[in-house]
């Protein structure tokens, strides 16, 4: 926590209490408030669809059908994208909202004073390096999951521990070194660009109100869904990459077998 002419900047999360033992931040309540917005919309979304759609359905189908029709070309085949499209899309979902909720006009200014200093109630989720690990481990858990499904746990092992050749052996020990790294690549590229967005805009805000933040929060806005994006299509490529068969395998299609 580091504090300067008044302008307070925590690296980590504020706890507000806790809850049978298990603390209870600010990032943890914001995630509560995000999850329960996105419950709300997709019951009022889903609960009546029409035959002939109203304008919003019709915007949600589309959407819905582009996306699909995305996966697809990167699978390769209607059926697996159908079977991945809920993980992604709620990847996406949730860290866009997560983002966007953080310009809410009472995100820094509701909350309680605790020794002088007030404690924010809500704080943006992606700022908080637990948060996006457990995104992080959510996605690895999937992909890695999604090999063994499609290839076996042998042949998808051989990825990475290969004995056939000393070369194909430093090879697969450098792609397991790769799968582990995703972990810290995953979760510290999101901390990393929503954190430093809103140090800037707290600097920004403080040393020139008037000025910069109202442009300054356009671009956040437009980085905080591209980095959703970016986060749900890695995810993406990284299942493509993990159900692809081993070295030049010829059994390409009984993969497919197993996940459809």
């Amino acid at each position: 926590m580091q504090e300067h002419a008044g302008l307070h900047i925590a690296l980590a999360a504020e706890r507000l209490g806790t809850l049978w033992g298990v603390p209870i931040t600010n990032t943890l309540v914001t995630q509560w408030l995000v999850m329960g917005a996105l419950a709300v919309l997709a019951f009022f979304v889903g609960r009546s669809p029409k035959l002939i759609p109203s304008p919003v359905q019709n915007f949600f189908e589309s959407m819905f059908d582009f996306v699909l029709d995305y996966m697809e070309n990167i699978l390769g085949t209607r059926e697996l994208a159908v079977r991945f499209f809920p993980l992604i899309a709620t990847i996406f979902l949730f860290i866009a909202a997560s983002n966007l909720f953080d310009f809410l006009p009472f995100f820094g200014s509701i909350g309680f004073f605790k020794g002088g200093e007030l404690i924010p109630l809500f704080r943006p989720v992606n700022t908080d390096l637990n948060i996006t690990l457990a995104l992080a481990i959510v996605a690895v858990i999937s992909i890695e999951v999604s090999g063994i499904v499609a290839l076996g746990v042998f042949r998808y092992g051989s990825k990475f521990f290969n004995f056939s050749s000393p070369l194909k052996f430093v090879v697969g020990l450098i792609e397991f070194v790769s799968e582990l790294s995703r972990f810290i690549s995953f979760s510290f590229r999101l901390f990393g660009n929503i954190f430093a967005g809103e140090v800037l805009l707290a600097v920004v805000a403080y040393f020139m109100p008037y000025v910069l933040p109202v442009p300054l929060m356009a671009f956040e806005t437009f980085v905080g869904v591209v980095q959703a994006g970016v986060f749900a299509m890695l995810t993406l490529f990284f299942i493509k990459l993990a159900i692809a068969e081993p070295h030049g395998s010829a059994h390409g299609k009984e993969h497919r077998a197993v996940l459809e």
